[in-house]
Order: structure tokens, then sequence, then C-alpha cells
């Protein structure tokens, strides 16, 4: 399997560290030193199915293809338009396809999961293209009266076109029950014969234990990939990490011993856009012409779950 094309949408609504002040005790150095950050995008007039549809519409003409090319469509979002139809089967009607198309939800993994999830169908011949698309709209789970959690989030999308051959070298996943890590609880309902509902949430996040769960297994992943493709760290040319917190891929960097420069970043100028963030740095990447035929990627996500992914591709 390898990625035919990519693109990526952002709301154009810009939300900087002192706009947040307004409301929040917080300020733009305690936000950047922290995390990274000092703008994100957040939903304004736009929806989550409009970013998904203007990212997929970007990778298929990267791609040179058209919607009738597409064989599957493979959503990843936790906050969609609606909770069914999944948000897959109403980007299949925006962007003119027909095929079979779902939703998945593995949290800021999801597309490391998606991909992992492509192959077999490519390997398999039961699909010869396959659109995936992550868009997320995290601003709708957040407490905005909680500056340790909604300063860190941004929405936006990212898609990518996968196809036939040699690009994918190895994936490996993650998943560990942790419930109390990080959760959002749905609206429970009005049903009246449900005695004991958990009332509906924000996001909450034990930030400690988060930061200790995504640099173990981003390293542990990272490396995990390598040695079942055969390829040393160093021969990596770049590491594209899920964008969660500028601590957090400082401290992986670290552990793998590499480089600054292999380890390109935008959550200066996005937030952590949950599973979108991978395919938009990849979108970035790629348009800017850093990627050439023959580089060595390595891709790692980690996330809700708790959940982690983790990609080692040839670009093609």
């Amino acid at each position: 399997m390898r990625i035919l094309g990519t693109g990526s949408a952002l709301p154009a609504r810009r939300v900087t560290n002192e706009e947040l002040t307004a409301f929040l005790d917080t300020s733009d150095e305690w936000i950047r030193t922290r995390t990274g950050i000092a703008e994100r995008r957040v939903l304004n007039e736009e929806s989550v199915l409009s970013l998904a549809r203007e990212a997929s519409l970007r990778a298929l003409e990267n791609a040179g293809l058209n919607a009738d090319d597409i064989d599957m469509i493979i959503v990843s979002t936790a906050k969609g338009e609606t909770v069914t139809p999944a948000t897959a089967n109403l980007l299949q009607g925006e962007i003119g396809a027909h095929c079979p198309a779902f939703d998945l939800n593995a949290a800021c993994s999801g597309f490391l999961y998606a991909l992992d999830l492509a192959q077999p169908y490519i390997d398999s011949g039961k699909a010869q293209r396959i659109l995936i698309t992550c868009a997320e709209a995290i601003s709708r789970l957040c407490d905005w009266t909680d500056r340790s959690t909604c300063v860190l989030f941004g929405d936006g999308a990212g898609a990518a076109i996968v196809g036939a051959g040699e690009g994918l070298l190895a994936t490996r996943l993650t998943s560990v029950p942790n419930l109390g890590a990080l959760n959002a609880y749905h609206d429970p309902g009005n049903n009246p014969f449900q005695e004991h509902k958990h009332p509906a949430s924000y996001l909450h996040m034990a930030g400690q234990e988060v930061f200790k769960f995504a640099v173990s297994t981003s390293s542990a992943d990272l490396r995990a990939v390598a040695e079942a493709a055969g390829v040393g760290l160093a021969e990596i040319d770049f590491f594209v990490l899920h964008q969660a917190n500028m601590r957090i891929l400082e401290a992986v960097r670290t552990r793998l011993g590499q480089p600054k420069e292999k380890f390109p970043s935008n959550i200066a100028r996005t937030g952590n856009t949950s599973s979108a963030s991978v395919p938009i740095l990849l979108d970035e990447l790629n348009r800017s012409g850093a990627l050439t035929p023959g580089m060595l990627i390595a891709m790692s996500a980690f996330g809700a779950g708790l959940t982690s992914g983790a990609a080692l591709l040839r670009w093609a």
C-alpha cells in the first residue's frame, strides 16, 4: 500500500492565546511554555462535514483522481454532526462517491488505525483506492472555562488516499482500557426506565497520566515499526507525530536520540486537532515539497482509550 495523495482543511477562525486571556486565568507565555501553542483554528461558519469535504477534495486533486475512483471511505471522527448516519456516509454524498463508507473512533490515533485497516482491503484486491479522512471538532467537547484543556485543542481535517504499492513497510496498534485518563460522555437521553445515568460531560483529561503514556508508547511504537521493517532510526527522514503538546514531541525525540530537524511541527498554528493532526502535517509537508520519493516517514499517534498507533512508510 502507498499514499497516492493528501489534503487538509482548517477553519477560518483563528483563536490566539491573547484572546483566551479575556475569559481565562492564563497568559500567552503560560500556554506557549507548557504546550508550544500560539493559536488554534475553531469552527465558526464551517462544520465537521464541510472540513472533511474540503480536505477530501484536495486529496483527490493531489492524487489526480475523481470521486468515482474511490472504492471505500473511512472517516475518523469523535464528534460529527450526527450520531447516525456516519460522517463517512454524508461525506460520500458531498463528494459524489459511490462506495462503502463508515466511521471509526480511535481518538487521536484514528489515522493510524485507518491506515492499518485499509491495508488488507488493498492487499486482497477488494478495494483499489481508499479515501481516509480525519475530521475533528474537539472545540465542541472542551470546557471553555478549564484552562488545562481548552487551550490545547483546535479543529481541522486531514485526508489521504491510499492504493496498491510498496510504500507501507510496517504498522503497529495498541490499546489499553483506561476510562479515567481521557474521556467525554454522551448526553444520556431521557429513557425513563434507566435508573443510573452518567451525565453528559466536557472532555476530561488527567494530563500527567496522558503525558507519560504518550511519551513511553510513542517511543516504543516507533522503535517497533523500525525494527519490523529492518530500518535504523537514523535512516528515517521525518518523524510525523500527533501534535498534542510540544513537550511530548520533545520528550519522544530525546528518547529516540534524533535531531530536531527530523521532527516537523505545526502545533504552534493548529493546536491539537486529534486524529486530523498527523494527516494535516503530512499534507503540509507534501505540498511544501519537503517529501521526495524514497524518503522514510515514521508516523505516531496516541489518544483516549488509551490507544496508540505507528506506521513506517517509504514515500512514493
